[in-house]
């Protein structure tokens, strides 16, 4: 029951953002909110910005709707008769529930309008990161079961919340760099955490959020792939990297009798391991070349393989691949022995270099290509 709730989420989110986008492309040419080629945005012609609203619409909608249904029918002590008595026993949890997934959709609604807000007037590298920290310091505070490392205790296991909050955030930010790699990698990602939750225990909430996220994604996907005819910019970037985080907070990793607990525990590191990779990288480079680490340059992994002759299909793939692959080590983790862990983080880090390899630079100055942005 739970795969089906979660395609169900997905159909009706793909639905949503592939009627939305369209809608999304009109009015940002209408009120001239286009993302402009100039300095190091190297996309051909101004594309239209607002793609990011029609993935939250896509998956604003169906969350409010689901949980308002939810919280009606627990209220009222009887679900409709078509509802399947599977499903049914799950009103009063999704019920319970509401109140927490309002804080969180709470949280992406401010970084929404955040995003928005910068698409449409640059506030700042450093405005935007004290605006992440405060709204996912706020959903953090309010929301308890949205943690990492429960072991440590309070406050560190709140205070690391909120760091990886911010990182895969940003990340997902940074990564919004070139035509359908950020909602491509993210897509990957969500799918890759879907069958995890799906598989280990029974998480319908878990599964109905990452099945609303990769909908909307997907849905947004053939408009942005190259060449791309919408941008998701901040609005939409910032999003997918906040919830993706949220989910993966909220995802249980360990099978019933499991007792491999320390290596499921690593599953979000090793599935986002590429896009934590090119973030890290990106603001090493800025630090050593003295440049602020915040601002935006063409120094990522996407721009690198373009540099050295990629065109930007292929540099999107080849990253799409990578994710694939340490998506595939983090869905076996939680199922794996010592002996396995190991293999499954070695060969993560051999992607990982393999990655560095690819891009090493040759000395060539980066050729300007259409589709390539220059986002941070």
């Amino acid at each position: 029951m739970t795969m089906w709730v979660a395609l169900a989420a997905f159909a009706v989110a793909a639905a949503l953002a592939a009627l939305a986008t369209p809608i999304t492309q009109r009015l940002a040419r209408r009120l001239g909110v286009l993302d402009i080629p100039s300095g190091h945005k190297a996309h051909g012609v101004p594309v239209p910005l607002l793609g990011g609203c029609a993935i939250f619409a896509a998956m604003l909608l169906p969350a409010m709707l689901a949980l308002a249904a939810a919280t009606v029918w627990a209220d009222q002590g009887a679900a409709p008769a078509w509802l399947p008595a599977e499903l049914e026993v799950h009103v009063p949890g999704a019920a319970a529930m509401a109140p927490m997934a309002m804080i969180i959709l709470a949280g992406a609604l401010a970084l929404h309008v955040l995003g928005l807000v910068d698409d449409c007037r640059d506030l700042g590298p450093w405005v935007k990161l004290v605006a992440e920290v405060a709204i996912t310091t706020a959903v953090v505070l309010f929301c308890r079961r949205v943690r990492v490392l429960t072991v440590l205790g309070e406050p560190l296991s709140s205070i690391l919340t909120v760091v990886w909050l911010v990182a895969i955030t940003n990340a997902f930010n940074f990564l919004d760099n070139m035509d359908g790699l950020s909602a491509g990698v993210a897509a990957i990602c969500a799918a890759a955490l879907l069958g995890t939750a799906s598989s280990l225990e029974d998480q319908l909430f878990v599964c109905a959020g990452l099945g609303v996220l990769l909908g909307a994604l997907a849905g947004f996907l053939p408009y942005n792939f190259h060449p791309a005819r919408s941008f998701m910019g901040d609005a939409g970037s910032l999003v997918i990297g906040y919830l993706l985080a949220v989910l993966s907070c909220l995802t249980t990793y360990v099978a019933p009798g499991q007792t491999y607990y320390l290596y499921g525990i690593f599953v979000p590191l090793v599935l986002m391991a590429v896009p934590i990779y090119d973030t890290v990288s990106v603001i090493l480079l800025r630090i050593r070349d003295r440049r602020n680490p915040m601002v935006g340059d063409r120094r990522h992994f996407s721009h690198r393989l373009v540099r050295r002759g990629m065109s930007v299909r292929k540099a999107v793939l080849t990253i799409y691949l990578c994710t694939g692959a340490t998506a595939i080590a983090a869905s076996l983790l939680p199922r794996v022995d010592t002996i396995g862990a190991v293999l499954l983080f070695a060969q993560t880090v051999a992607i990982l270099l393999v990655v560095a390899l690819l891009e090493t630079g040759d000395g060539k100055p980066l050729t300007r290509r259409p589709g390539v942005k220059g986002k941070p």
